[in-house]
């Protein structure tokens, strides 16, 4: 799904159960005009930067990686991990595209928790 699309259909699902979410209240919280707001949900602007992703992430319950991801973009946190060391991360990306979503997982968990 595009950027756009998902965050207004995430924003709209909030809404139905809290009228705090109308476009005007969540662009007020996250320090955007409400129109600009609307342009980007019907893709007609571009995603906004890190910063307002991040905010519109908090904002509506969102993974901010995954928001940034639909819009295109990669954490600045994660371009400055890889730079450090691109080609070993490029390489592990692109053994791992092709493997199921179980094998990646056991692999996060085995890193997070240590078990090497």
């Amino acid at each position: 799904m595009e950027f756009g699309p998902y965050l207004r259909e995430r924003r709209e699902t909030l809404r139905k159960q809290d009228k705090r979410f109308s476009i005007r209240q969540v662009a007020g919280r996250v320090g955007v005009e409400p129109a600009y707001l609307s342009k980007i949900e019907r893709s007609e602007m571009a995603p906004p930067s890190e910063a307002t992703t991040r905010k519109i992430a908090l904002e509506l319950g969102e993974d901010p990686d995954v928001l940034l991801a639909l819009g295109g973009k990669v954490s600045s946190d994660l371009q400055l991990i890889i730079r450090e060391r691109p080609k070993l991360f490029s390489d592990l990306i692109r053994q791992l595209k092709s493997q199921p979503e179980e094998a990646i997982l056991k692999i996060v968990r085995e890193v997070r928790d240590g078990d090497w």
